[in-house]
């Protein structure tokens, strides 16, 4: 396979962050319209990441947030995000770079990207290339058993072809080993108007 000079791979990333970035920012500005919401993950232990040490102690190598109803102070910079969360009831002051997140995900529209976190090595062209991110799939069948305390797991990604616009190429979900986290949707925990 030939050397990839241009580095598409990063390009694709950083348009995709760009998306994420004008998200967030729209959420900001106008609030999250509609059933959208945000899950983000990123590296707790990047550079730039600010967070409370319990929450470090808690989260000491990858944390996913939810951005949907109880969230406030939500501002976006060039190179970061700052929010806040309430956590068992502690009101907490995140601020994420963009190059430490690795997922984004709306579960309203199933939209999502997962990203590689910045590693300045391989920016430099020192070290292995990274994988493009790619959209994600998620079927929207209930799971039987919640496990709230847990980050959701990774989603099947889909990966584009040059196939028909109508009729996305989606790659079968590898297996998951049962004692694996799971997603869960967060309408299982929703009141029921009835």
């Amino acid at each position: 396979m030939a050397t990839d000079h241009i580095r598409y791979d990063l390009l694709v990333q950083e348009a995709f962050r760009g998306i994420f970035r004008k998200v967030l920012t729209d959420a900001a500005q106008h609030g999250l319209p509609g059933e959208h919401h945000f899950y983000i993950t990123f590296k707790t232990g990047a550079p730039g990441v600010v967070m409370s040490d319990r929450l470090r102690a808690e989260y000491p190598e990858q944390m996913t947030i939810i951005l949907q109803h109880q969230f406030w102070d939500l501002k976006v910079h060039d190179q970061n995000f700052e929010v806040g969360l309430s956590f068992r009831r502690v009101p907490e002051k995140l601020e994420i770079p963009f190059a430490a997140v690795t997922g984004f995900f709306d579960p309203s529209v199933n939209f999502g990207a997962e990203f590689t976190a910045d590693d300045p090595d391989a920016v430099a062209g020192e070290g292995k290339s990274e994988p493009a991110p790619v959209l994600a799939a998620v079927p929207s069948e209930p799971v039987a058993e919640a496990q709230p305390e847990k980050a959701p797991a990774p989603v099947p990604a889909a990966r584009p072809t040059r196939g028909s616009a109508s009729e996305p190429a989606v790659e079968p979900p590898a297996e998951v080993p049962e004692d694996s986290p799971k997603v869960v949707s967060i309408d299982a925990f929703r009141k029921k108007n009835t």
